[in-house]
C-alpha cells in the first residue's frame, strides 16, 4: 500500500507539475544550461484581495451551514496544511513527501502544552508554530543540501523516524491510543468550545485568513521572489550571490510553523492526536489536495483542500468501506486531464464553434 501510494503521488506530481517543478526533481544538475534564472514578476491579486475573499467565502459558509461547523473547521486546518505545502513544493520547488512530520510535532506540542502546562488555545498555536518551524529549521539545515529525488525520500525517511519516536514516547504521544484527555480554556477567555463547533469553526478561519495574508506578503515579496528565482534556475541565482541555502531554509522553516499551526489547530478542535497526523499517508494525501487545486498559486491549495475534503466526506458517507475507490477515480481523471489541459481543450473546443 505504501510503495503504491508513493508511486501515485510520484506520478501525480511529475505529472501534472509546472517543468521547472520536474526540473527540480530530476535534472537540478542541468540548470546551468538553461536561460535566465530570474522569474517575471507574478501578475496577482493584491494580498489583501484575496484575503478578503478567503475571509468572506469562509464566513458565508459557516452561515450558510450550521449543522456542519465540524467539517468546515476540519476544512480550513487542511487548507492551512496544503498551503504550507505549496510553500515547500510551488514556491521552493522541493518535492517532499514528508511535510506530515511539520503538522504531526505541532499537533503533539499543542497536545502535550494544554495537557501539561496552561491550556490557553493561543499560547498552545504559537507553540505549535515554533515546533513546526524548529523541526523544518533542524531538518532542513540537512535536507537541503540535497536535491530532486534524494531530497524526496530523505523527507519521508524524517517523517517515518518522527513517527518511529512517537509510537515509542507513550508518556507523551500516548502511542497508539493516541494523545487525548487534554481541553482548551476559552478563546480570548470568553468563547468556550462548544460541542456545535462555533469557536472551534470561526477560530480555525480566522487563523487560516491571518496566515494566508501572511503567506501572500512573503511570496510577492522581494525575498518571496529571489525563492522562486531558485526555484527556476538554482545556479544562476548563486551565481548572482544569491545565499540559495539560506533562503531555500527560510521558506523551509516558514512552512513548517505554518504546518505547525495547521497541527496545532486540528489539536485544539478535536481535542485528540493520534499517530496518523505523522503518517506517511497524510503527506501524500496532501500533496494530491495541492496537485487537484494548482501548484504554486497559494488560491489552489485551498481549493484542492476544500474540494478533497468534501469529497471524502461525501464519498464516506456513502460507503465508509469503498470511498477510496472514488477518490482513486478522480486521482486518475486528475493525472489524465490536468486543469490547465482542460481549460485549453475548451478553449479549442470554443474556438472550433465559432
Amino acid at each position: 500500500m505504501g510503495e503504491s501510494v508513493l508511486l501515485l503521488s510520484h506520478g501525480l506530481f511529475a505529472s501534472l507539475a509546472p517543468p521547472r517543478i520536474i526540473q527540480t526533481m530530476n535534472a537540478m544538475s542541468d540548470t546551468s544550461k538553461q536561460g535566465s534564472a530570474l522569474p517575471k514578476a507574478p501578475i496577482c491579486v493584491p494580498a489583501w484581495r484575496s484575503t478578503v475573499l478567503v475571509l468572506v467565502i469562509g464566513s458565508a459558509a459557516c452561515y450558510a451551514l450550521p449543522e456542519q461547523l465540524g467539517l468546515l473547521a476540519r476544512i480550513f486546518v487542511t487548507a492551512l496544511l496544503v498551503l504550507s505545502l505549496d510553500l515547500v513544493v510551488g514556491v521552493a520547488g522541493l518535492a517532499t513527501l514528508g511535510h506530515a512530520a511539520m503538522f504531526g510535532i505541532g499537533a503533539y506540542a499543542a497536545g502535550n502544552f494544554a495537557l501539561h502546562v496552561v491550556p490557553d488555545p493561543l499560547i498552545g498555536l504559537v507553540i505549535g508554530m515554533a515546533s513546526g518551524a524548529a523541526l523544518a529549521f533542524l531538518s532542513g539545515l540537512f535536507l537541503l543540501r540535497y536535491e530532486g529525488f534524494t531530497f524526496l525520500m530523505l523527507t519521508v525517511a524524517v517523517s517515518q523516524i518522527m513517527l518511529s519516536l512517537a509510537q515509542k514516547a507513550r508518556d507523551w504521544t500516548g502511542g497508539d491510543d493516541g494523545l487525548s484527555g487534554f481541553m482548551n480554556s476559552p478563546l480570548l477567555g470568553r468563547f468556550a468550545f462548544d460541542l456545535e463547533g462555533k469557536v472551534a469553526a470561526g477560530y480555525s478561519l480566522a487563523v487560516l485568513v491571518v496566515l494566508f495574508y501572511v503567506a501572500r506578503r512573503v511570496v510577492d515579496s522581494p525575498f518571496g521572489l529571489a525563492v522562486r528565482g531558485v526555484h527556476e534556475n538554482r545556479a544562476r541565482m548563486a551565481a548572482l550571490g544569491t545565499p540559495v541555502f539560506r533562503r531555500l531554509l527560510a521558506m523551509y522553516s516558514l512552512a513548517g510553523m505554518f504546518a505547525g499551526a495547521a497541527g496545532a489547530l486540528s489539536a485544539q478542535t478535536n481535542a485528540v492526536v493520534g499517530l496518523d497526523s505523522l503518517s506517511f499517508a497524510l503527506s501524500a494525501e496532501i500533496l494530491v489536495m495541492l496537485v487537484l487545486g494548482g501548484i504554486g498559486s497559494l488560491n489552489g491549495a485551498l481549493i484542492g483542500a476544500t474540494v478533497f475534503t468534501l469529497l471524502h466526506h461525501t464519498a464516506s458517507s456513502i460507503n465508509p468501506y469503498h470511498w477510496l475507490f472514488v477518490v482513486g477515480f478522480l486521482l486518475m481523471a486528475v493525472v489524465l486531464v490536468s486543469p490547465t489541459k482542460a481549460i485549453a481543450l475548451l478553449r479549442r473546443r470554443m474556438g472550433g464553434a465559432k
